[in-house]
């Protein structure tokens, strides 16, 4: 039996993917794939109810709302995106922004920052700003956000000496030492 830790989901293990919805299956497609670099793994569906309320009742969305196909990929070896194209009475098409409510972002882990940002720009990808390094618990962290051709927001980062929370973590577990004083400085 899985012991619970107090107050947790019983057996929670890891993250398994990140279920999006896109305008447009082919555009996202060839955007995970081509400039992302992103694995295509296979496709699903339809999905649809013509008659009963399955899609409110299960995925709490609009009963006649339909998916002809949904597609997921591997991104690096890690979290899988399901990929949705969904068509609905109700369906609103501007993605959120950080600052509203369900308002979200996806992060993806780079070696070598600055060449990611390149590469992006050089594909025509629009990427907001210029690298920002973190401070405080996230000392040794640098970012970046970029948005997907319909208006999902991405986000670059890059800790390749480690961010000052998980060295500090190791340091205390007496797993590795601190890298100069990175577990302590503090910058504003």
């Amino acid at each position: 039996m899985t012991e619970r830790p107090p107050g947790g989901l019983p057996g929670l293990a890891r993250m398994d993917h990140v279920g999006i919805t896109v305008p447009d299956l082919e555009e996202a497609t060839r955007f995970l794939v081509d400039v992302l670099g992103c694995e295509y793994l296979y496709s699903l569906g339809p999905m649809a109810d013509e008659t009963g309320n399955w899609m409110t009742d299960h995925l709490n969305i609009h009963p006649r709302a339909t998916c002809p196909e949904l597609r997921f990929f591997r991104c690096g070896g890690s979290p899988v995106f399901e990929v949705f194209q969904y068509t609905a009475p109700d369906q609103r098409t501007e993605p959120p922004r950080n600052s509203d409510v369900g308002g979200h972002h996806i992060a993806l882990y780079v070696d070598d920052l600055d060449a990611a940002v390149a590469y992006l720009r050089e594909q025509g990808v629009t990427v907001l700003g210029e690298p920002t390094t973190s401070s405080g618990p996230h000392l040794g962290q640098r970012w970046v956000y970029f948005l997907a051709p319909w208006g999902l927001q991405f986000e670059l980062v890059s800790y390749p000496h480690g961010r000052a929370f998980y060295l500090a973590e190791k340091a205390a577990a007496g797993t590795a030492a601190p890298a100069g004083d990175i577990t302590t400085k503090e910058t504003t």
